[in-house]
């Protein structure tokens, strides 16, 4: 989701840096002409002076390496919005046909290799998803069946006596439900006690991206949690002691 926010960000305030000469008024000049591009959804002008103070509130706590600088090392830029990401290209050749622009950066590229990772990320996860659900259903649905096992004698007694099958998997149905709420309760804990430090800590070594801080998302991830878990358990207990129950009311 954090990988997905971040590509969604990019290219959504995708914007062209073209850094130009310190001759006169280049930026001015710069900003003028491609301000007039149908695609072009506004033009600034970025000061040198301007410049190092948005990099030193990107760079937050690391920002003290700025004073190991003499003089403000950062040229003029002019930062072009665009309208939409497919204008790249054009944009891009029209600035550096222009002799007042000496470089140009633009993250179209980084969008395509972050969107690369975006999927990559989204399989892996589909991936350990399955493996955590087979998993966990494989251990619930054994618990329950080894307790339906110890107790057989007790069902076959139940069932003889007239006890309807509902009634009979109803306590192991709830045993498998519980265990699996619980321990999607600790894995939702987990997840929403550590969120804030680990996106904490990313934020601090990587300030360029974009996080997503919303509390929101994970107690909705917690919620989903809980509840698969909840669906998982009832129907691996379902099956575990239905198929015992099944034999148990066959004639001998």
């Amino acid at each position: 989701m954090n990988t997905k926010h971040i590509v969604a960000g990019i290219e959504n305030n995708l914007v062209i840096t073209a850094y130009v000469n310190k001759k006169g008024t280049a930026a001015e000049v710069v900003a003028d002409k491609i301000g007039k591009l149908d695609c072009v959804d506004s033009v600034r002008i970025v000061t040198p002076d301007k410049a190092l103070e948005i990099l030193r509130a990107r760079l937050g706590n690391q920002a003290d390496v700025l004073t190991l600088l003499d003089d403000n090392p950062l040229p003029p830029s002019v930062e072009i919005k665009l309208k939409n990401a497919s204008a790249v290209s054009v944009v891009a050749r029209e600035l550096l046909s222009m002799e007042e622009v000496e470089d140009i950066v633009y993250a179209g590229e980084l969008a395509k290799r972050l969107e690369i990772i975006s999927r990559f990320i989204s399989k892996f996860s589909f991936g350990v998803l399955a493996i955590a659900l087979a998993v966990g259903a494989l251990v619930v649905f054994n618990t329950i069946r080894i307790g339906v096992y110890a107790r057989r004698e007790e069902i076959e007694i139940m069932l003889l006596i007239g006890a309807t099958p509902g009634f009979v998997a109803f306590p192991f149905v709830l045993h498998g439900s519980i265990i699996s709420a619980l321990g999607a309760l600790l894995a939702g804990a987990s997840v929403f006690l550590s969120y804030d430090r680990v996106v904490g800590a990313l934020k601090a070594s990587m300030p360029f991206l974009n996080f997503m801080t919303d509390r929101a998302v994970v107690m909705d991830l917690w919620l989903l949690l809980v509840g698969g878990g909840l669906t998982v358990g009832w129907i691996c207990s379902w099956l575990a002691v239905s198929k015992f129950v099944r034999q148990a009311m066959r004639p001998h």
